[in-house]
């Protein structure tokens, strides 16, 4: 049994920074995380989109961040059970709690913190018969790594975010793109809107309105695929369709804990973003409050408030005088838990 301070569900951008709140006031952390590297969704979905809302960044790739953020826990050798899902949390006649995974390993702490975004994550799919069979062979979900994609013509579906600015990344890396959206009014910012048409002016793009991707043909693998709107069909000649209509998150074990869940998040208390089970803690896209909004930035308060109550439940007869890092630095922690206390 891996025995720790604070155990983290879930080792994405906020889990990973409550790794280095926690080591500041010289507590071991030990995340789990049912994908098989750090970073969460950062990592698996989008390593090279660019960020905008992180202080002191006026953009940073995802993947960049996560390098970032594991280098700043990394004085405090987090342990780490990647590529299992934490299925159960059991509390222990002592408060303390026991996390087993989808592969039976256990974990002991007195604390736990869910930091594991919206949960799990699997694309909205379109309703079309033959999809399956062009599934990687053509047809993608999330763009991952876009490299390999550059220079090459597409189609994307998709009125916001995501769809417009790897549309608008693919037009000025050399792709011709298709951009198919079922209406006129897209959910996008105003300044990739504007953009999205400037290309479209410059013919780099074009913008499919109130239309659908409708059928996939090809021979083993993608070769075309045809867009239809009010007036006529369009077969349009590809070996690329993302259909990015987004991802549908899913709670997945978290729902069967005992927590309470509103509209799919855990609902915790702003004083310290405990859940209604004292010692197990929400922070990030997981939880849920009045006012509450999905931002990293919004999930590293959280996790920093999180990490001072952990701290008076893990030594309930020490006190701990918050100091500036800028005084007190990360030196110490070595000190009191030496390699061999901390399992992986």
């Amino acid at each position: 049994m891996i025995k720790t301070d604070i155990i983290i569900i879930g080792a994405g951008p906020v889990g990973l920074f409550a790794v280095f709140e926690a080591g500041l006031m010289k507590l071991r952390c030990h995340l789990i995380d049912a994908i098989p590297q750090a970073g969460g969704q950062l990592s698996e979905i989008y390593p090279k989109k660019p960020i905008y809302d992180i202080p002191g960044y006026p953009a940073i790739l995802a993947g960049e961040l996560v390098d970032n953020l594991m280098e700043q826990a990394a004085p405090f050798k987090p342990g780490f059970t990647l590529g299992e899902r934490a299925d159960s949390i059991e509390k222990q006649a002592d408060d303390s709690f026991v996390v087993t995974t989808s592969k039976g390993t256990q974990h002991h702490a007195p604390v736990v913190m869910i930091a594991g975004g919206l949960g799990s994550f699997e694309p909205r799919k379109p309703l079309i018969d033959n999809l399956a069979d062009f599934e990687d062979k053509g047809v993608r979900y999330i763009v991952k790594d876009p490299d390999q994609f550059e220079g090459k013509d597409m189609v994307i579906s998709g009125g916001g975010d995501s769809a417009l600015d790897w549309a608008i990344y693919f037009a000025q890396k050399g792709s011709f793109v298709h951009l198919v959206h079922r209406s006129d009014r897209y959910r996008a910012h105003k300044d990739s809107i504007e953009q999205a048409h400037k290309l479209a002016a410059a013919g780099k793009m074009k913008l499919h309105t109130f239309a659908e991707v409708k059928e996939l043909s090809g021979n083993g693998k993608l070769e075309s695929v045809a867009i239809f709107n009010k007036e006529e069909k369009t077969q349009v000649e590809t070996t690329l369709w993302f259909p990015l209509f987004g991802l549908s998150p899913k709670l997945g074990p978290i729902g069967d804990w005992g927590l309470e869940i509103e509209k799919n998040a855990i609902v915790v208390d702003t004083f310290d973003y405990q859940t209604n089970r004292p010692g197990i803690f929400a922070i990030g896209d997981v939880n849920t409050y009045p006012g509450k909004l999905k931002l990293i930035l919004c999930g590293f308060h959280e996790a920093t408030l999180a990490v001072q109550t952990a701290y008076k439940i893990i030594n309930p007869d020490k006190k701990f005088t918050l100091k500036y890092t800028t005084v007190q630095g990360v030196q110490g922690f070595e000190d009191e838990h030496p390699k061999e206390a901390i399992k992986s």
